[in-house]
Formats: structure tokens, sequence, C-alpha cells
């Protein structure tokens, strides 16, 4: 689910304001308002300038992270929103592009523009009347965004200068998920390095700026980690098929059976959702759905048989056993499936997969410790964990 506020869309692309924009854009004005005030400018004018000039600031992100967009969607990657919050913004995307090229085209897109707007903006400053207050603004915003197109060139993730490692390195190796690592290990010692300077020299000099300097190191860290976590997902997901993933939670029926006999003999019995499949002469004759039962007037259940009701099992939705779990995730997510019917060579029932079954075999794979309670929970609420985006997760494994 989207955090934030939406405040209107450009060129197509909804835009949200997270609540800790308000926070930096109160503590810009007042950065910018107090600058202006020791200049001689009165309280009133270096405080509208000041908030101007935050504005402008967020307004330079924007169009940072427009260029991320659009190059994007020139690619054919669909942009669901873009974010403006504390540390600046961030463009929401469907997938990552498929090759590295396309990849580095969409990573150097943003500091390009950031570029451009300090040229543009310094050739502005040059052309307006010297030590106006228009003039002093408008040339700090073009400095500003000289800092924020070198700032983001770092090569490590989250910056776009760690898109760019990313986009190297899976063209020097093949592998997209080593570029990942690299660029994500790389972000994580930029950030540790950040922290220690800005705690050691916020210590010698009793200085905020360099607290917040740690706290950038912090965010730093925080999302290399993250990217990794994502890899490693990816790589678990893209090294599964469907078999890995399947399991027999079905009960196979005798297709002659009368539907009052099913309904005795099954589900007065039942304890828990399955899924059944009427079968004779040892084949199969397709899945019975509870609810097409529920729909038939009692009076026929006496001769009606389960043979009558069967869907035949091409019929459903299904997979392989030698499907890609990353198809599996995505046909679940895509026709709003509970589960999924996994069908062998010979077109019998494999077995079935849910998404908690998904969950199980990502965590046995990643040898991560996870509860049957909570797999129980996923697969009654059908739905993955909040946080846990695999559907989005998957598309990039593919």
């Amino acid at each position: 689910m989207q955090s934030g506020w939406r405040v209107g869309a450009i060129f197509g692309i909804p835009l949200f304001i997270d609540s800790s924009w308000f926070f930096i854009v109160l503590l810009m004005t007042f950065a910018y308002g107090s600058d202006l005030r020791n200049d001689g400018f009165s309280f009133p004018i270096a405080t509208v300038v000041g908030l101007v000039m935050a504005l402008l600031l967020f307004g330079s992100v924007l169009l940072h992270e427009l260029g991320h967009s659009l190059v994007a969607r020139r690619q054919g990657i669909q942009v669901n929103s873009i974010t403006l919050f504390l540390f600046g913004g961030i463009a929401s995307i469907d997938k990552e592009s498929k090759t590295p090229g396309q990849a580095f085209q969409v990573a150097i897109a943003g500091p390009m523009v950031s570029f451009f707007l300090f040229l543009a903006l310094s050739a502005i400053a040059l052309i307006l009347p010297a030590q106006t207050v228009v003039t002093q603004a408008v040339g700090t915003i073009a400095q500003i965004n000289l800092v924020l197109t070198l700032f983001n060139l770092i090569p490590g993730l989250p910056l776009d200068g760690g898109q760019v490692l990313k986009a190297l390195v899976w063209k020097i190796t093949g592998s997209r998920v080593q570029g990942v690592r690299w660029a994500a290990r790389v972000g994580q010692l930029l950030g540790w390095m950040a922290i220690t300077i800005g705690i050691y020299a916020y210590l010698a000099t009793q200085q905020f700026t360099f607290l917040w300097f740690s706290l950038l190191g912090w965010f730093a860290v925080r999302n290399a980690g993250a990217y990794n976590r994502v890899s490693d997902l990816q790589d678990a997901i893209a090294s599964l098929k469907a078999k890995d993933a399947s399991v027999r939670e079905f009960k196979v029926i005798d297709a002659n059976l009368t539907l009052r006999e099913f309904a005795d003999k099954q589900l007065l019995q039942e304890g828990k959702s399955v899924m059944y499949f009427a079968a004779s002469n040892g084949r199969y004759r397709g899945m019975i759905s509870l609810d097409d039962l529920r729909q038939i007037e009692r009076s026929r259940w006496e001769n009606m048989t389960l043979a009558e009701l069967a869907h035949p099992l091409l019929a459903l939705p299904h997979v392989r056993e030698e499907t890609p779990l990353s198809k599996v995730i995505t046909d679940l997510e895509e026709n709003e499936l509970r589960r999924i019917t996994v069908l062998s060579p010979a077109d019998a029932v494999a077995g079935t997969i849910d998404r908690g079954d998904v969950v199980r075999a990502l965590a046995r794979r990643l040898n991560f410790p996870i509860s049957e309670a909570l797999i129980d929970r996923i697969k009654e609420e059908g739905a993955y964990p909040s946080g846990l985006q695999l559907a989005a997760i998957a598309r990039n494994a593919e």
C-alpha cells in the first residue's frame, strides 16, 4: 500500500508526499531564512524566500526522479508513483530494466537532469541583477543541484551511482544479482564510513550538520541491506521450480459418487479446506468446485455424479512441475487465485501451491526459520505478510 498523501500527478505518474517531507521543508525554510537574515534581509522576506527555496529544491528532486521515470517508461516499464520524503525522492517502478545498458540509462537519467538544472540555473543567475534576493536564491538552488548530481553519483546503493555500478558489474559478469550485491556492499561500506565520520566530526566540533551526515549514512546502510535481501530473494525464486513448492493438500474422490454421497462422506467430516479432484478408471476427470456444488439444487444431489460437475484439469489455472516459481507467483497474483494446480508431464495432479507454500519453499531455500503457524495464517488469509512484495520481486527474477 502506498504511504503518504497523493497531491496530483505529473505525466500521468501519481505524486505522493510522505509525512517526513513536511519536517525537512520546515527545517530548510528555517536554515535558508537564517542565512538570508544574516545577509541583512528582513524576517518576513527571509522566511518567504526560504520557503520558496525549500520548495524549489524539492522541485529539483521531483525533476530528478522524473528523469528516471520517463526513461523507464520508454523501456516499457510501468512507473507506479513518485514520492517525496525526508531524504529527497524515490520513483517506484514496476520492474527492473531487461539489460545492463537499459539499467544504466535509467540510473544516469536522474543525475543528468540535476546537472542540466545546475547549468540552466547558473546561467540564469548570471543574467539576473547582482546582489538581489532572487539572484541569490537561484544561485543557491543551482549549487544544490550540482551537489545532488555529485552526491547521487557516489557508487553505492541506494544512490544512482550504485545503480550505475550495478549495471557495470552486470555487464561484466553477466549476472544482475552480482551487480546488486557488489553495489549494495559498496553502499554499506560508504554508509558506515559516513556514520563514523559524522559522529567523530560532531564530537570534535559540536556542529549539528555532521549528525545529519551520519543520518544519511544510516539511511544508506539500511537501504543497501534491503537491496541485498531483495537480491537474495530474487536468487532463491530464480532457483526454484513449481515442484519445489507444491504440496499434496488435495483429495482424489471417486468420480462416480453422487453429490449427496460426496457431501456426506467428505464435506461433513473435513476439518479444513482442501482441493478435491474426481477420478475414475485411473484417470482424473477434473476438479470439484464447492461453489458449483452450492449452486446445484438439493433435489439433484441424489442422482448427479461428481463426473458431471468436474472441471477438466487443462481448463483450470495450472502450471507444470518444471514451471519457474517466479511464474507461479505471478500467476497467483495476476489471476487473483488462492491456489494453483501443479500438473505432471502425464497431465496428472502432482500437487497444489498457495502463497503459504511459496513462503515455506523460499524460507527453506534461504535456510530461514519460519513457523507453521505463520504459514497457516498466510494460507488462511490468502496474502503475503505486509511488506513482502513477492509479486514485484518475482517479476524481476524472471
